[in-house]
C-alpha cells in the first residue's frame, strides 16, 4: 500500500457497479498517481465516516478526502476529482458555478438509481492498481 496520507482518497460504495466503474475510470486517467481508494464499507472507510459524524450504514455518497486539508461530498467531490485529473477534465470547473444544492439533486437522482444503471460486475485491478487501494 502506498503512502495514503499524501494522496487524494476516494471513498466509494464497494458493492455498487456504477461506483466501481468510476473507480476504474479514475484509475485509468490518474497519470500523476494522485488518488487512492477505499470502500465506505471497509474499516478505513467506516473510521473516516465515524470521525466526521457522517452516516456509517448508507453508502450512497462519494467522498473525496485530502488528509489534513479537506473533504468534499457528492457533486463537489466529482468536480474536484475531474479538476485534479487535469487536462480536458479540468473544464469541469465550470460546473462549480451551479449551486451545490442543485448539482447534488442530480447526484442524488443518479445515486438512487445506481443499482439499476450498471450491473454488479466485479472490477479486478492489475498489480499497480492494487497498490492504490487502502481497503475494499
Amino acid at each position: 500500500m502506498e503512502n495514503w496520507e499524501t494522496k487524494h482518497i476516494v471513498f466509494f460504495d464497494g458493492d455498487c457497479g456504477v461506483c466501481n466503474f468510476w473507480v476504474q475510470w479514475i484509475l485509468e486517467r490518474d497519470t500523476k498517481d494522485q488518488f487512492m481508494f477505499a470502500s465506505l464499507q471497509s474499516e478505513f472507510g467506516q473510521q473516516f465516516l465515524s470521525e466526521r459524524g457522517l452516516e456509517t450504514k448508507v453508502f450512497n455518497t462519494l467522498y473525496l478526502w485530502k488528509p489534513k486539508q479537506y473533504y468534499f461530498i457528492k457533486s463537489r467531490a466529482v468536480l474536484q476529482i475531474a479538476s485534479i485529473l487535469g487536462g480536458i477534465y479540468k473544464l469541469s470547473v465550470v460546473g462549480k458555478i451551479i449551486p451545490s444544492f442543485l448539482s447534488d439533486k442530480v447526484y442524488d437522482m443518479i445515486s438512487r438509481n445506481r443499482m439499476k444503471l450498471a450491473n454488479q460486475k466485479c472490477f479486478l485491478p492489475d498489480q499497480h492498481q492494487k497498490k492504490k487501494f487502502i481497503q475494499v
